[in-house]
């Protein structure tokens, strides 16, 4: 254990993430998980840090628990082949790539039932439902999306493993119920297909924010593209 290396970047990241994580089950009366949270940016409980405070936020123990492993399992290679400051960036532009997809697919949904991106006045529920004729469900989509907040680290994590997948394609993984290592170029775009099924089906009680997924690895794959060098050493490495 004494020999395991962690760079600054993923070890601060690591530390904010579980400190935030602590403070939110020990303060409740803080209420800091619906604070932090980022909401629709026409919601009122929208507030100007939750594009940044959102990705330090988690819901349970396996939610922070898996984002984290492959923050460090991931990040790690990835910062110390790019170094501090690159990685830095990487991670917080792919997590607000997430936020900005998740927010454009909302913003299509609320046009799509009141014919604007945004509903004014109209926040309550009943408001709603007696200032439109769509349906109850509708109505529904319209105050979650206003009124149900988001967090997590899992858009960043989803642009470090695409950037992972494109710049070490042939490393092996262990994936959970695989039995046998399985490359990162065949593993990753099926995770990425698997998010973007699960987005488009938008199946009853998935309270799982795809569309942010796809968006930090959408980004991280423009990223990747744009900072590309297969000739340093470290690639060679693990190529």
């Amino acid at each position: 254990m004494n020999n395991i290396y962690i760079p600054p970047v993923v070890k601060n990241l690591l530390i904010i993430n579980i400190l935030f994580f602590a403070a939110t089950y020990l303060l409740t009366n803080l209420h800091l998980d619906d604070l932090l949270a980022v909401y629709y940016f026409d919601s009122p409980k929208f507030e100007i840090w939750q594009p940044i405070s959102y990705m330090f936020m988690h819901g349970n123990l396996a939610h922070i628990f898996f984002n984290m492993f492959a923050l460090y399992s991931f990040g790690s290679i990835l910062e110390q082949r790019w170094g501090a400051k690159k990685f830095l960036i990487f991670y917080f532009v792919t997590g607000l790539g997430a936020l900005f997809l998740q927010w454009a697919v909302q913003a299509y949904e609320v046009h799509q039932i009141l014919g604007t991106f945004t509903a004014g006045n109209k926040l309550s529920l009943s408001d709603l439902y007696n200032a439109t004729d769509a349906s109850p469900a509708k109505v529904k989509t319209l105050f979650g999306i206003y009124f149900g907040g988001m967090l997590g680290a899992s858009g960043a994590i989803f642009g470090l493993l695409v950037a992972f997948g494109m710049l070490y394609p042939n490393a092996e993984l262990m994936i959970m119920f695989i039995p046998v290592p399985v490359k990162a170029k065949y593993i990753i775009p099926v995770y990425i297909l698997i998010e973007l099924t699960l987005g488009v089906a938008e199946i009853a009680g998935d309270s799982v924010a795809h569309y942010a997924h796809l968006g930090g690895a959408l980004i991280g794959f423009i990223l990747v593209k744009i900072w590309k060098d297969k000739n340093d050493t470290f690639y060679t490495l693990y190529e």
